[in-house]
């Protein structure tokens, strides 16, 4: 007997029409087939303006999208020209420029609207590193001239301050700046983490106060979106609490920038967008409860240990699956996306394909007009908070005569500073991919340390990547608040310096168990290299002369590393057999590393990580997104390491020299290009293997949901692990074997790059 009704396949995915509160043009949300989302599943929903405001057109652009969405023949880049015919060009805009928008290198953006000059120019280029709050952005105010309370260009806070690259190239006459942008998934991703957060929070009946601020501030505090959407007010008190206002220390820390500053009507408009956000988020929070609570028939509340774990894993998918938690991500993100129409009209705003902001250019003669403009994408005034750009920002490069006022010399010089390192328990963890991909490309590596604590596990990540990566030439260190370095002891400038001499010698002695002989030439050439400032927050003018004469020695150290550097050829002669050793410490290593971090066996002072911090670095590594880590969780970078550390105590003995060396100084310096030809080799190697190369297995790891998805996927992290670094042992798989042979192909590359010799041991045979 047959069925009646109407039996026709719903589409699998569908356009609808809104309009946002204020706006009087409509807009189209879809999701698109072709794309992922936040959660890795396919479908990201989109939503895109129509530049249309009758409702009539809007509801026949919809029809049309639908009909897209209906046939997968449309779903081809090639047939895009013929869908603008016939579905009009907002319509096929909305879909296709989605897919056209790939991976985009925001470095090379910058690079071909603005060049960095190199040596050859006659340039010397300064990386800086060091740990947030260390002062590394204080201490390039004075080398281009910053005021830091008339100008506060780049910003600085006792906190995590510099998220973005900051690129400054110190000549010509007039001034030049881009700026570049995060992709909009990061910024969507990001957003989607602040909602599950304050979600979470909202389980326990926390403030408003308290949801408020893990929707507008990410854990890692990278995208700090208060700065975008308005500062919460606690109780909608526009002045906050009093009782604790110690008063400025200086007019810039309470000084807004000027045109940036928000009025109080202003203020008031966007606490109403942020009161609605927070209410949004409490209903769906508690909505959400009561359907979990129903389908366990518990309150999950009241479930401690593992069974909270698993039903808080069971509440975010359930969350995740509401269509009001998308729709929460998608206003936000419109509203971000609106801040970017308060750009001064000044500069030249280009978009992605998508709609989504990439790079901001601005060039003027003015240098007071220059600073008041680029502060618009760098500062941190909480009085303009609403309006600024700067947590959306992934890099700035000025051009322009910002030199110091402490001296009349004129350096040439590209100033590059980045995200501070933030604060490790130990040494065991590695610094970001996104800082030493740039060692083999800069004449000083600067490490940047706080005299009052100094050398502490970051600055030795440092010390011990440089050294084991050849770099050990190129590493300086500028000790800052050695003003507050007192006691009775250290009655003398001498007595003070031995002070922090002797620590930075502590630590190199320590890295001498897994750097070896690397570290060993380091030792007496850094202390040479050493810069002990303070006071450096005041006025260059104000700056006590002791620190004057430290900050030209810097600069003395700058102007020599433009000068080439001749290289002997002596010719190491390697047999890499013996890399196989090498290969299984490096790679056993790694695994007893993440083998704790991810539960499976205990490691001293290596803590398991919470379920929820693995879940948010395989969500980046399945989508592609930024440096491939999540806060301090690092598996290329930590992979990278560790073989770096293997190799160089690999190449620590050649079997012989084809032109023996005269000095040990010549040894190390000859071993050492080699050690940089490696380390640069060994990022590409590990990022294809470890994350480039298991994509669909970062897609399934993070894909696990429901009961028991924390342990799933710590079991298919460590398959990764396993397979793209596998353990040789004395039966060695296929995968071991290509795993050795990629790295000893390289390494063998990197010898001969550096006139060195790869040979085969002679095998003794029995008489």
């Amino acid at each position: 007997m047959g069925t009646t009704g109407n039996t026709e396949k719903k589409p699998a995915y569908t356009a609808s029409k809104s309009r946002s509160e204020g706006r009087s043009a409509w807009a189209i949300t879809f999701r698109h087939p072709l794309r992922k989302d936040a959660k890795g599943k396919q479908g990201l929903k989109i939503r895109r303006g129509l530049k249309t405001t009758v409702e009539a057109e809007a509801d026949q652009l919809v029809v049309n999208m639908n009909e897209l969405l209906a046939n997968q023949e449309w779903w081809s880049l090639s047939r895009r020209a013929e869908a603008e015919k016939r579905f009009g060009e907002a319509v096929a805009s909305a879909f296709y420029d989605v897919i056209e928008e790939g991976k985009t290198d925001s470095r090379a953006v910058r690079e071909s609207e603005l060049p960095l000059p190199s040596r050859e120019d006659g340039y010397a280029k300064v990386l800086f590193v060091g740990t947030t709050g260390a002062g590394k952005t204080t201490l390039l105010r004075h080398l281009i001239g910053s005021h830091p309370e008339n100008d506060r260009f780049p910003s600085t806070s006792t906190a995590k301050t510099t998220i973005s690259d900051i690129e400054i190239i110190l000549g010509g006459d007039n001034y030049r700046a881009i700026v570049t942008f995060f992709a909009e998934n990061s910024t969507r991703t990001a957003i989607h983490e602040c909602l599950t957060e304050a979600c979470v929070a909202a389980l326990t009946g926390v403030s408003d106060d308290e949801i408020a601020d893990l929707l507008l501030n990410h854990k890692d505090q990278k995208f700090r979106f208060s700065y975008v959407l308005g500062q919460w007010q606690p109780n909608g008190d526009p002045e906050g609490d009093e009782d604790w206002d110690f008063g400025s220390t200086s007019p810039a820390d309470s000084a807004g920038d000027g045109d940036g500053d928000l009025d109080g009507q202003e203020r008031r408009r966007l606490q109403t967008a942020l009161e609605g956000y927070v209410a949004r988020v409490k209903t769906l929070s508690g909505r959400t409860l009561e359907s979990l609570n129903s389908t366990l028939e518990q309150d999950i509340r009241t479930l401690d240990g593992t069974e909270r774990e698993a039903a808080l894993s069971m509440y975010e998918d359930e969350l995740q699956a509401d269509p009001e938690f998308d729709e929460i991500i998608a206003d936000i993100l419109e509203a971000v996306l609106a801040r970017f129409e308060l750009i001064a009209p000044t500069g030249k705003l280009e978009r992605r394909k998508s709609g989504w902001p990439e790079k901001w250019v601005f060039s003027t003669d003015d240098r007071e007009a220059f600073i008041s403009t680029i502060k618009f994408f760098s500062s941190n005034a909480a009085a303009s908070f609403g309006r600024l750009l700067t947590p959306l920002v992934d890099g700035i490069r000025v051009h322009g005569p910002l030199y110091p006022e402490f001296t009349r010399r004129r350096v040439p010089l590209v100033l590059l500073d980045g995200q501070g390192l933030g604060h490790t328990p130990d040494v065991s963890g590695a610094i970001s991919t996104h800082i030493t991909e740039q060692f083999n490309q800069v004449d000083v590596i600067l490490l940047v340390d706080n005299a009052q604590n100094p050398v502490q596990s970051s600055p030795l990540s440092v010390i011990r990547f440089a050294a084991t990566g050849g770099y050990e030439r190129k590493l300086a260190v500028a000790f800052t608040h050695f003003d507050q370095v007192q006691g009775i002891n250290l009655p003398r400038y001498q007595d003070k310096r031995n002070h922090v001499l002797a620590s930075l010698k502590n630590g190199i002695a320590s890295l001498r168990a897994v750097a070896g002989s690397a570290v060993s030439s380091l030792e007496t050439k850094l202390y040479g290299r050493c810069f002990m400032l303070g006071a450096i927050d005041r006025p260059s003018e104000q700056l006590p002369n002791g620190p004057k004469q430290e900050l030209d020695r810097l600069l003395d150290l700058f102007e020599a590393s433009r000068a080439p550097v001749a290289q002997a050829k002596m010719g190491p002669v390697y047999d890499t057999a013996g890399l196989m050793f090498a290969v299984q410490t490096a790679a056993d290593d790694f695994h007893r590393l993440w083998n704790a971090r991810l539960g499976f066996t205990w490691q001293n002072g290596i803590d398991k990580e919470h379920w929820t911090r693995v879940k948010a670095l395989a969500r980046r590594l399945a989508l592609q997104m930024d440096n491939l880590e999540y806060d301090n969780l690092r598996p290329v970078a930590d992979l990278l390491l560790r073989l770096q550390e293997a190799i160089s105590r690999f190449l620590d003995n050649p079997m012989t020299w084809r032109s023996k060396p005269q000095t040990k100084e010549e040894e190390v310096e000859a071993i050492n290009v080699i050690r940089q030809e490696v380390s640069t080799a060994l990022h590409n190697l590990v990022r294809v293997r470890l994350a480039d190369g298991q994509l669909q297995n970062w897609l399934a790891a993070f894909d696990e949901s429901g009961r028991g998805s924390a342990s799933r996927r710590a079991l298919r992290m460590r398959g990764i692990y396993e397979d793209a670094a596998p353990v040789p042992g004395v039966i060695i798989t296929e995968t071991a074997s290509q795993f050795l042979d990629d790295v000893r192909g390289m390494v063998h590359s990197a010898i001969e790059a550096a006139d060195g010799e790869v040979r085969s041991a002679p095998v003794k045979r029995p008489s």
